[in-house]
Protein backbone atom coordinates (compact mmCIF):
# COMPACT_ATOMS: atom_id res chain seq x y z
CA UNK A 1 0.00 0.00 0.00
CA UNK A 2 2.17 2.53 -1.11
CA UNK A 3 1.17 6.61 -0.81
CA UNK A 4 1.21 7.20 -4.81
CA UNK A 5 -1.71 4.78 -5.31
CA UNK A 6 -4.06 7.70 -4.09
CA UNK A 7 -3.32 10.54 -6.45
CA UNK A 8 -2.51 14.21 -5.97
CA UNK A 9 -6.54 15.49 -5.38
CA UNK A 10 -7.78 16.42 -1.82
CA UNK A 11 -9.10 12.89 -1.50
CA UNK A 12 -5.51 11.40 -2.62
CA UNK A 13 -3.86 13.97 -0.53
CA UNK A 14 -6.02 13.16 2.78
CA UNK A 15 -5.13 9.79 2.80
CA UNK A 16 -1.47 9.94 1.87
CA UNK A 17 -1.21 12.33 5.05
CA UNK A 18 -2.81 9.77 7.14
CA UNK A 19 -1.21 6.14 5.67
CA UNK A 20 2.27 7.64 5.35
CA UNK A 21 3.84 4.36 4.24
CA UNK A 22 1.28 1.98 5.00
CA UNK A 23 -1.13 1.33 8.33
CA UNK A 24 1.28 0.01 10.98
CA UNK A 25 -1.19 -0.75 13.36
CA UNK A 26 -3.69 -2.77 10.85
CA UNK A 27 -0.95 -4.69 8.91
CA UNK A 28 0.68 -6.17 12.21
CA UNK A 29 -2.94 -7.09 14.37
CA UNK A 30 -5.65 -7.60 11.53
CA UNK A 31 -3.60 -10.29 9.28
CA UNK A 32 -6.90 -12.56 9.04
CA UNK A 33 -8.51 -10.25 6.48
CA UNK A 34 -12.02 -10.98 7.52
CA UNK A 35 -14.89 -9.79 5.95
CA UNK A 36 -17.21 -8.10 8.27
CA UNK A 37 -20.63 -5.25 7.80
CA UNK A 38 -20.37 -1.55 9.20
CA UNK A 39 -22.33 1.26 9.78
CA UNK A 40 -21.33 4.52 10.01
CA UNK A 41 -23.70 6.39 12.55
CA UNK A 42 -25.18 10.04 13.38
CA UNK A 43 -24.09 10.06 17.29
CA UNK A 44 -26.48 13.38 17.03
CA UNK A 45 -28.75 15.38 15.40
CA UNK A 46 -27.07 16.47 12.01
CA UNK A 47 -27.57 17.35 8.37
CA UNK A 48 -25.68 14.52 6.09
CA UNK A 49 -23.04 15.92 3.23
CA UNK A 50 -20.31 14.35 1.68
CA UNK A 51 -21.67 10.32 0.72
CA UNK A 52 -20.27 10.40 -2.27
CA UNK A 53 -16.03 12.06 -0.98
CA UNK A 54 -16.60 9.09 2.13
CA UNK A 55 -17.20 6.55 -1.01
CA UNK A 56 -14.48 7.50 -3.14
CA UNK A 57 -12.07 7.02 0.23
CA UNK A 58 -13.10 3.50 0.84
CA UNK A 59 -13.07 2.46 -2.85
CA UNK A 60 -9.25 4.13 -3.24
CA UNK A 61 -8.76 1.81 0.00
CA UNK A 62 -9.58 -0.91 -0.99
CA UNK A 63 -12.30 -1.60 -4.70
CA UNK A 64 -13.30 -4.74 -2.98
CA UNK A 65 -15.24 -2.51 -0.14
CA UNK A 66 -19.25 -2.63 -0.74
CA UNK A 67 -21.28 0.41 0.18
CA UNK A 68 -25.05 0.69 -0.04
CA UNK A 69 -27.64 2.09 1.17
CA UNK A 70 -25.94 5.73 1.72
CA UNK A 71 -28.27 8.60 2.38
CA UNK A 72 -29.04 11.17 0.00
CA UNK A 73 -27.22 14.62 0.58
CA UNK A 74 -28.92 17.03 2.73
CA UNK A 75 -30.65 14.18 4.73
CA UNK A 76 -31.77 15.03 8.08
CA UNK A 77 -30.44 12.04 10.83
CA UNK A 78 -31.41 11.22 14.30
CA UNK A 79 -28.95 10.08 16.67
CA UNK A 80 -28.40 6.58 16.34
CA UNK A 81 -29.80 6.36 11.93
CA UNK A 82 -27.23 5.34 9.68
CA UNK A 83 -25.88 7.63 7.33
CA UNK A 84 -24.38 4.54 4.76
CA UNK A 85 -22.94 0.89 5.33
CA UNK A 86 -20.97 -1.41 4.09
CA UNK A 87 -19.10 -4.88 3.87
CA UNK A 88 -15.52 -5.49 3.45
CA UNK A 89 -12.05 -6.90 4.73
CA UNK A 90 -11.97 -5.54 8.19
CA UNK A 91 -8.50 -4.50 7.74
CA UNK A 92 -9.03 -1.98 4.79
CA UNK A 93 -12.43 -0.21 6.61
CA UNK A 94 -10.18 0.14 9.91
CA UNK A 95 -7.76 1.89 7.39
CA UNK A 96 -9.74 4.27 5.69
CA UNK A 97 -12.15 4.54 8.67
CA UNK A 98 -10.53 7.64 9.75
CA UNK A 99 -10.10 9.58 6.24
CA UNK A 100 -13.49 9.07 6.12
CA UNK A 101 -15.18 9.99 8.92
CA UNK A 102 -13.09 13.54 8.75
CA UNK A 103 -14.39 14.29 5.62
CA UNK A 104 -17.87 13.33 6.70
CA UNK A 105 -17.73 15.31 10.00
CA UNK A 106 -16.57 18.25 8.11
CA UNK A 107 -19.15 18.34 5.42
CA UNK A 108 -22.04 17.30 7.81
CA UNK A 109 -21.15 19.88 10.06
CA UNK A 110 -21.36 22.54 6.69
CA UNK A 111 -24.98 21.12 6.20
CA UNK A 112 -26.46 21.47 9.60
CA UNK A 113 -24.83 24.87 10.44
CA UNK A 114 -26.22 25.85 6.86
CA UNK A 115 -29.63 24.42 7.47
CA UNK A 116 -29.75 26.63 10.80
CA UNK A 117 -29.54 29.65 8.91
CA UNK A 118 -31.94 28.74 6.17
CA UNK A 119 -34.36 27.70 8.96
CA UNK A 120 -33.90 31.03 10.56
CA UNK A 121 -35.39 32.93 7.31
CA UNK A 122 -38.37 30.29 6.31
CA UNK A 123 -41.02 32.36 5.00
CA UNK A 124 -38.77 35.39 3.85
CA UNK A 125 -37.48 35.60 0.05
CA UNK A 126 -34.30 35.36 1.17
CA UNK A 127 -31.50 32.96 -0.10
CA UNK A 128 -28.71 31.92 2.05
CA UNK A 129 -25.10 32.52 0.47
CA UNK A 130 -21.82 30.91 1.16
CA UNK A 131 -18.40 32.80 0.60
CA UNK A 132 -14.47 32.58 -0.28
CA UNK A 133 -13.71 31.35 3.64
CA UNK A 134 -13.35 27.98 3.13
CA UNK A 135 -10.74 25.88 3.86
CA UNK A 136 -8.05 25.77 1.80
CA UNK A 137 -8.74 22.76 -1.20
CA UNK A 138 -11.84 21.84 0.04
CA UNK A 139 -13.85 25.03 -0.84
CA UNK A 140 -15.36 22.47 -4.06
CA UNK A 141 -16.72 19.83 -1.29
CA UNK A 142 -17.94 23.20 1.52
CA UNK A 143 -19.91 24.41 -1.14
CA UNK A 144 -21.26 21.69 -1.87
CA UNK A 145 -22.27 20.88 1.92
CA UNK A 146 -24.04 24.30 2.03
CA UNK A 147 -26.29 23.45 -1.20
CA UNK A 148 -26.93 20.33 0.69
CA UNK A 149 -28.19 22.51 3.81
CA UNK A 150 -30.23 24.43 1.74
CA UNK A 151 -27.92 27.12 0.97
CA UNK A 152 -26.79 29.25 -2.47
CA UNK A 153 -23.49 29.16 -4.03
CA UNK A 154 -21.97 32.44 -4.50
CA UNK A 155 -18.96 32.70 -6.25
CA UNK A 156 -16.38 29.72 -6.45
CA UNK A 157 -13.51 32.11 -6.60
CA UNK A 158 -12.14 35.46 -8.33
CA UNK A 159 -12.45 34.17 -11.64
CA UNK A 160 -16.26 33.00 -12.34
CA UNK A 161 -17.64 36.95 -11.08
CA UNK A 162 -16.76 40.27 -10.47
CA UNK A 163 -16.71 41.62 -6.86
CA UNK A 164 -15.14 45.35 -5.94
CA UNK A 165 -15.05 45.51 -2.41
CA UNK A 166 -13.65 48.05 -0.18
CA UNK A 167 -10.09 47.95 -0.42
CA UNK A 168 -10.45 47.87 -4.30
CA UNK A 169 -11.85 51.51 -4.02
CA UNK A 170 -9.47 52.33 -1.38
CA UNK A 171 -6.57 51.13 -3.87
CA UNK A 172 -8.34 52.16 -6.73
CA UNK A 173 -10.01 55.20 -7.00
CA UNK A 174 -13.96 56.05 -6.79
CA UNK A 175 -16.96 54.48 -7.66
CA UNK A 176 -17.90 56.70 -10.59
CA UNK A 177 -14.83 55.64 -12.22
CA UNK A 178 -15.78 52.21 -12.23
CA UNK A 179 -18.02 52.32 -14.81
CA UNK A 180 -15.44 51.28 -17.78
CA UNK A 181 -14.52 48.81 -16.16
CA UNK A 182 -18.39 47.36 -15.31
CA UNK A 183 -18.96 47.98 -19.27
CA UNK A 184 -15.82 45.34 -20.12
CA UNK A 185 -16.86 42.92 -17.80
CA UNK A 186 -20.04 42.56 -19.28
CA UNK A 187 -18.71 42.51 -22.21
CA UNK A 188 -17.00 39.71 -20.97
CA UNK A 189 -20.78 37.88 -19.55
CA UNK A 190 -19.57 38.53 -15.86
CA UNK A 191 -22.07 39.69 -13.40
CA UNK A 192 -20.87 42.14 -11.34
CA UNK A 193 -21.43 43.19 -7.48
CA UNK A 194 -20.32 46.42 -5.65
CA UNK A 195 -19.63 46.53 -1.90
CA UNK A 196 -20.84 49.28 -0.13
CA UNK A 197 -20.86 50.41 3.36
CA UNK A 198 -23.35 53.84 3.35
CA UNK A 199 -26.40 55.11 2.17
CA UNK A 200 -24.61 57.80 0.07
CA UNK A 201 -22.53 54.87 -1.76
CA UNK A 202 -25.23 52.91 -2.21
CA UNK A 203 -26.70 56.26 -4.54
CA UNK A 204 -23.77 56.21 -6.20
CA UNK A 205 -23.40 52.83 -7.34
CA UNK A 206 -26.83 52.76 -8.64
CA UNK A 207 -26.33 54.96 -10.68
CA UNK A 208 -23.93 52.99 -12.92
CA UNK A 209 -24.71 50.90 -15.68
CA UNK A 210 -24.54 47.33 -15.32
CA UNK A 211 -24.53 46.44 -12.00
CA UNK A 212 -26.13 43.13 -11.03
CA UNK A 213 -25.83 43.15 -6.89
CA UNK A 214 -25.04 45.59 -4.35
CA UNK A 215 -23.99 44.34 -0.89
CA UNK A 216 -24.70 46.42 1.98
CA UNK A 217 -21.98 45.84 4.14
CA UNK A 218 -22.67 45.80 8.22
CA UNK A 219 -25.73 47.90 7.94
CA UNK A 220 -28.46 47.63 11.03
CA UNK A 221 -31.95 46.34 9.90
CA UNK A 222 -32.93 50.17 10.20
CA UNK A 223 -30.55 51.49 7.55
CA UNK A 224 -31.24 47.93 5.24
CA UNK A 225 -34.90 49.69 5.22
CA UNK A 226 -33.64 52.59 4.23
CA UNK A 227 -31.61 51.09 1.18
CA UNK A 228 -34.42 48.69 0.46
CA UNK A 229 -36.31 52.21 -0.58
CA UNK A 230 -33.46 53.01 -3.05
CA UNK A 231 -34.12 49.57 -4.61
CA UNK A 232 -33.80 49.98 -8.91
CA UNK A 233 -34.89 47.41 -11.27
CA UNK A 234 -32.56 44.40 -11.49
CA UNK A 235 -30.28 45.38 -9.20
CA UNK A 236 -30.37 42.73 -6.36
CA UNK A 237 -29.28 43.49 -2.80
CA UNK A 238 -27.26 40.80 -0.77
CA UNK A 239 -26.75 41.88 3.48
CA UNK A 240 -23.31 40.98 5.07
CA UNK A 241 -21.27 41.50 7.91
CA UNK A 242 -22.47 40.64 11.58
CA UNK A 243 -25.43 38.39 10.65
CA UNK A 244 -25.75 35.64 13.35
CA UNK A 245 -28.45 33.27 14.30
CA UNK A 246 -29.85 35.66 16.69
CA UNK A 247 -30.39 38.38 14.57
CA UNK A 248 -30.93 37.00 10.76
CA UNK A 249 -34.89 36.77 10.85
CA UNK A 250 -34.29 40.63 11.33
CA UNK A 251 -32.50 41.20 8.41
CA UNK A 252 -33.80 38.83 6.05
CA UNK A 253 -37.58 41.16 7.01
CA UNK A 254 -35.76 44.13 5.43
CA UNK A 255 -36.58 42.46 2.26
CA UNK A 256 -33.01 41.59 0.90
CA UNK A 257 -32.71 39.15 -1.74
CA UNK A 258 -29.23 37.60 -0.03
CA UNK A 259 -27.59 37.08 3.27
CA UNK A 260 -23.70 36.28 2.59
CA UNK A 261 -22.34 34.39 5.80
CA UNK A 262 -18.99 33.58 6.17
CA UNK A 263 -20.02 31.42 9.32
CA UNK A 264 -21.13 28.64 6.92
CA UNK A 265 -17.53 27.56 6.32
CA UNK A 266 -15.67 29.22 8.69
CA UNK A 267 -16.67 28.52 11.94
CA UNK A 268 -18.74 24.98 11.37
CA UNK A 269 -18.14 22.65 14.01
CA UNK A 270 -17.56 18.94 13.09
CA UNK A 271 -20.41 16.66 13.72
CA UNK A 272 -20.51 13.38 15.52
CA UNK A 273 -20.32 10.43 13.69
CA UNK A 274 -18.75 7.10 13.78
CA UNK A 275 -17.94 3.56 12.09
CA UNK A 276 -19.68 0.86 14.22
CA UNK A 277 -19.09 -2.61 13.29
CA UNK A 278 -21.70 -5.32 13.69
Amino acid sequence: MTPARFGNDIIGLALQEDLGAGDVTTELFMGNRHVIRARIVARQECVFSGGDVAREVFMRVDPSIRIFDVQPEGSQLSPGASAMELEGPAASLLTAERVALNFLQRLSGVATLTRRYVDAVLGTNTKILDTRKTTPGLRVLEKAAVRAGGGTNHRMGLHDMVMVKDNHLAAGGSIVGLQPAIHEAKRRGLRVEIEVDTLAQLKEVLALEGVDVVLLDNMSPEVLHQAILLRKPGVAFEASGGITLQNIAAVAATGVDFISIGALTHSAVCVDLALDFE
